[in-house]
C-alpha cells in the first residue's frame, strides 16, 4: 500500500508539474508588435520540446522585464548583459543558461546623420564633441552601458560633458529612426539591429550611417530562475538549455537574429558586472 501510495503522489507531481505554464518574456528593444511576432513562434518551439505550456509576455521595458523576473510572473527571460546581471542579482539560484554564438563578442555601433559630415573611422570620433547624441534605453548594455564606458574611455569626458546634447530613446530601432531624422545628430545601438535594417534595405539606412564600432564585450543571454526544477521537475533547467541550444530553425533564429545559441554561465558576464559598477549602474 505504501508503494502504491508512493507511486501515485510522484504521477500527482508529474501531472502538477505537466499543468505549469512556463512564462517567459525580452527585454523590449524593438516595439511590441516585433516582439510578439518573433516570440510567439519561439514560445511554440519550446512547448513542443518541453512538454509544458509556454506563454510569452511582453514588457514595456527594460526595468519592467527585470521586475517579472524578480516577482515570478516569468521564469525565463531573454536579457540584455546588465538586465541578466540585474535579474540574477535579484533572484538567488538565477542562472544563465544560453546566449547567441554572437553575443561572447558583441559591439554597439555609433551612427551619424549624414549631415554631420562625420565619416567611418576606426578612432573614435572626436569631432562629435558638442553634437546632439542619444542612447537607447537607460538599462541597455548595447544602447546605454557599454557605448557611455568607451565614451568615458576615449573623451575623458562624460557623455553630458562631451556631447552638446544626450538622451534616450528608449530601445534600438527607435534611435535609428531618430537619428535618420535629424532629430539627434548621433546614436548608439545594437549592430544586429542596424544590420538588419541595412540587409531589408529600410531608407533610416541611408540617412543615418555607421561611423564607429566598440570593442568586443559579452551581451545578451537566456537566464532562468533557480526554482524551476522544483515547480516543473528535476533537471527542467538543463532541458530549457538543451532546447534553446538545440534550436536550428534558421526562422526561429533569425528572429533574434542569431546564427545559433550556445550554453552560458553567470561568470560569462562578470565583464558587465564590473563596468555596470565602475558606471555606478549596479551596486
Amino acid at each position: 500500500m505504501k508503494r502504491i501510495g508512493a507511486v501515485c503522489a510522484a504521477m500527482m507531481l508529474a501531472a502538477t508539474a505537466s499543468a505549469q505554464t512556463l512564462y517567459f518574456s525580452a527585454i523590449p528593444d524593438e516595439d511590441e508588435t516585433a516582439l510578439m511576432t518573433r516570440f510567439s513562434k519561439v514560445a511554440d518551439y519550446l512547448e513542443q520540446e518541453l512538454g509544458v505550456e509556454v506563454e510569452f509576455v511582453p514588457v514595456k521595458s527594460y526595468p519592467a522585464a527585470v521586475t517579472a523576473f524578480r516577482n515570478d510572473q516569468v521564469q525565463l527571460a531573454w536579457f540584455g548583459g546588465l538586465s541578466g546581471v540585474q535579474a540574477r542579482q535579484l533572484v538567488p539560484g538565477a542562472r544563465a543558461i544560453a546566449q547567441g554564438s554572437e553575443d561572447p563578442t558583441f559591439i554597439t555601433y555609433f551612427i551619424a546623420h549624414k549631415d554631420t559630415g562625420l565619416v567611418p573611422d576606426e578612432a573614435f570620433p572626436m569631432a562629435a564633441e558638442g553634437m546632439s547624441f542619444t542612447f537607447g534605453a537607460k538599462t541597455s548594455t548595447s544602447g546605454r552601458l557599454m557605448p557611455e564606458f568607451n565614451i568615458r574611455e576615449n573623451t575623458g569626458k562624460a557623455p553630458e560633458d562631451f556631447f552638446g546634447r544626450v538622451g534616450y530613446s528608449g530601445d534600438h530601432s527607435q534611435t535609428l529612426r531618430l537619428v535618420a531624422s535629424g532629430a539627434w545628430q548621433l546614436g548608439a545601438l545594437n549592430y544586429a539591429v542596424y544590420d538588419k535594417a541595412l540587409a531589408e534595405g529600410a531608407p533610416e539606412t541611408e540617412s543615418a550611417r555607421v561611423i564607429w564600432q566598440t570593442p568586443p564585450y559579452p551581451d545578451y543571454n537566456w537566464t532562468i530562475r533557480g526554482d524551476v526544477d522544483a515547480r516543473f521537475g528535476e533537471g527542467f533547467a538543463d532541458r530549457v538549455q538543451a532546447a534553446l541550444v538545440g534550436m536550428t530553425d534558421p526562422d526561429l533564429l533569425a528572429s533574434f537574429p542569431r546564427e545559433a545559441f550556445i550554453p552560458a554561465q553567470n561568470s560569462d558576464f562578470e565583464p558587465i558586472a564590473e563596468t555596470a559598477r565602475a558606471l555606478g549602474l549596479l551596486e
